[in-house]
């Protein structure tokens, strides 16, 4: 299975990171299957970085094989929502970007995927789905699909123009403005709507 990642997918997110322009088509990269972390494990910081940041984000959960899929059909391949973390590496990423280097490793690393279990799409209006995360019971995201610069069924109908995608593939949608650090011993809570979807520690 694969996890496809979109970046730079919210306004104001894209300006707390000094980023004014909007992409003309979904910023794209990947992380291996080793990244995942489930089950509400705990993060375990890594000790190649000083700042490792949280990234909130929906993912979606691909339910059949497609290739070149338009838009206005893409929501025939995924069948179930979720909540995810982007863990990123952000000093790793930040010298990699000035030197015009490759930065996977800042978001490909081992366990920097934790997901949540997944719910029926059918329940839920993914171009208005409001998502948040809680860092010690303070709340430091809250986003809503609604304002996402490339709405789900055009980033797959973009994904796969270049990808085959596979059932079991999972995609990050992007996330909100309000990314930060964490420390040993932080405790994250994500929720999507009322529905708590994530709650585990950083070690």
């Amino acid at each position: 299975m694969k996890i496809i990642a979109v970046g730079w997918n919210y306004a104001e997110h894209n300006r707390e990171l000094n980023r004014i322009s909007i992409p003309d088509h979904p910023v794209i990269f990947m992380k291996p299957e080793t990244a995942l972390l489930k089950d509400n494990k705990p993060f375990f910081l890594p000790d190649f970085s000083d700042r490792i940041e949280y990234e909130t984000e929906i993912i979606v959960r691909i339910s059949k094989m497609g290739k070149n899929i338009s838009s206005k059909f893409a929501d025939r391949y995924y069948d179930a929502i979720g909540l995810g973390i982007d863990f990123t590496a952000r000093d790793l990423q930040n010298e990699f970007k000035s030197k015009g280097a490759p930065w996977e490793i800042c978001k490909g690393f081992d366990n920097s995927a934790p997901i949540s279990d997944f719910l029926p799409k059918e329940n839920f209006n993914i171009d208005n789905l409001s998502f948040s995360l809680k860092l010690n019971d303070v709340l430091v995201q809250k986003g809503n699909t609604q304002d996402m610069i490339f709405k789900v069924n055009d980033i797959i109908e973009y994904i796969s123009k270049f990808f085959t995608l596979k059932t079991g593939d999972i995609i990050f949608t992007g996330t909100p403005v309000g990314v930060g650090p964490v420390k040993i011993g932080d405790h994250l809570e994500g929720f999507i709507e009322n529905n708590k979807m994530l709650d585990f520690y950083v070690s």
